[in-house]
């Protein structure tokens, strides 16, 4: 028990540095753009890259995790991003910039299946539910220091290295982490190399660009023909993917990805309140960004202060996670509305938000544990894959339709005083339908599957390698 707890932190560490450097890297924007004299399309990319290449390696990273072992792909992306985090802070021009941050990605990828799975493999009942709750905490630690950290960095300027310490102040930690982890995470036994399906990782990571690129980049770009040829081809390119992954298995060859774990109707649900409730991160994020700068004309220190108040009580909550969490989100969101259409102030904006991030904590965990509980252990690396694919798929979604929202009510209502508050109701009304997703699934409930709580399936000689 106590070698097992002893590696939680190290798992952990990567759920917190993956997680900070979205916040750091949009906070260092402006610098970067003066520091490397960056346009306006290579700063998208910094935002960008990182998320795209997150998205598009999930699956492939699952089933690597599932080939080669756990422990030895999680090292092996804790060196990437190590690496990559001092590249990005080396980059003395954009395109070097904007290539050590697509490396982040791929590294941020590499790792978040394993994080997951290893959390599974290693906890049981209460354990799993109590480490789960750790999970949620350092995501939400991640959110609050983002915010924090980054503008520190930045305006202290330490050793003259401006943005580039946003980047650089991983490096430290990620080398303590490969130090230790050798000693602290199970060995986990692995398969062969040869069943890897590299035709199925080119077709899944082709068809979450064509998705994910257009969102990002479209509206900025106004929408050109090419974002629109991209949406159209993403379904025909991830059916043939889907079409490949049957044939493989009809075959008795081994697939990227197991479609049988969708056959589970509570995974393939719970996969859909999870991308409801990333998407409603991600796009409260982007609206108070707006909101809070340019509607209540607060400079950016001081917005980041009220946005604080969220990953706060995030933070608070998620050390005792509940399922109610989706019920105090919906009321956090009223009545972010309430004071949105109001006489709204930054304290008063702050409360709500704090309410909101309480209910994103307390369901968080119990949710992402719920959703992994019932997949067989030799399912779960390909699981964990899809299940971070879908949190950062439905953050980028998330964010593109409560943005499309947003500035179409803009449009329509002219930058004064009223269109700005239009416009963040209009954005905050998507917000409210997904919370209410999350509800709905959480009211159904998703009990935890008794066989794989049984004590036999943390033995000494199971297959996949891992110690108890």
């Amino acid at each position: 028990m106590t070698a097992r707890w002893a590696a939680l932190p190290v798992l952990l560490v990567a759920v917190f540095v993956t997680t900070l450097d979205f916040y750091v890297a949009n906070l260092a924007v402006p610098s970067i753009r003066a520091g490397l004299r960056a346009s306006d399309a290579d700063v998208q990319f910094v935002i960008a890259g990182y998320g795209l290449a997150y998205a598009a390696g999930l699956i492939v990273s699952g089933r690597l995790g599932d080939l080669f072992g756990h422990r030895r792909v999680f090292a092996a992306g804790l060196a990437l991003f190590t690496l990559a985090s001092a590249a990005c802070g080396l980059a003395d021009s954009p395109g070097m910039l904007v290539t050590a941050r697509v490396a982040q990605g791929v590294a941020a990828a590499l790792l978040a299946p394993q994080v997951l799975t290893l959390l599974g493999l290693l906890y049981q009942g209460a354990d799993r539910a109590r480490a789960f709750g750790w999970y949620g905490t350092a995501v939400g630690l991640a959110g609050v220091s983002g915010q924090v950290l980054g503008g520190l960095l930045v305006a202290a300027d330490p050793l003259g290295l401006g943005w580039r310490a946003c980047f650089l102040v991983n490096v430290p930690v990620g080398v303590a982490a490969l130090a230790v982890l050798g000693r602290l995470l199970p060995r986990g036994g692995g398969t062969s190399g040869r069943d890897l399906d590299l035709a199925g990782a080119g077709l899944v990571a082709a068809g979450l660009v064509a998705v994910v690129l257009p969102l990002v980049e479209g509206r900025e770009q106004g929408w050109p023909w090419w974002t629109w040829c991209c949406l159209a081809a993403a379904a025909p390119i991830l059916g043939a993917f889907v079409r490949r992954q049957r044939r493989l298995a009809a075959t008795g060859r081994v697939p990227l990805l197991d479609l049988d774990v969708f056959r589970d109707r509570a995974f393939t649900w719970g996969l859909v309140a999870v991308g409801l409730l990333f998407g409603t991160s991600a796009g409260l994020s982007f609206v108070l960004a707006l909101y809070l700068q340019e509607g209540l004309g607060l400079g950016p220190l001081a917005a980041g202060v009220v946005c604080t108040a969220l990953n706060a009580g995030f933070l608070v909550a998620s050390l005792r996670p509940h399922r109610s969490g989706a019920l105090v989100l919906v009321l956090g969101l009223a009545l972010l509305c309430h004071v949105v259409a109001g006489a709204a102030t930054p304290s008063r904006v702050a409360l709500a938000l704090l309410v909101t991030g309480a209910g994103m904590g307390l369901v968080m965990s119990p949710l992402l544990s719920s959703v992994l509980s019932g997949v067989r252990p030799e399912r779960t690396g390909a699981a964990a894959g899809v299940l971070g694919t879908v949190q950062e798929a439905g953050g980028v979604l998330g964010g593109s339709i409560t943005g499309a929202m947003f500035f179409g009510t803009l449009d329509g209502f002219g930058t004064m005083d009223g269109g700005w508050r239009a416009a963040t109701l209009a954005g905050l009304s998507v917000l409210v339908v997904a919370a209410l997703g999350v509800l709905a699934h959480a009211a159904r409930g998703t009990p935890v599957p008794a066989r794989f709580h049984v004590k036999q399936d943390c033995r000494p000689d199971r297959p996949d390698g891992v110690e108890c």
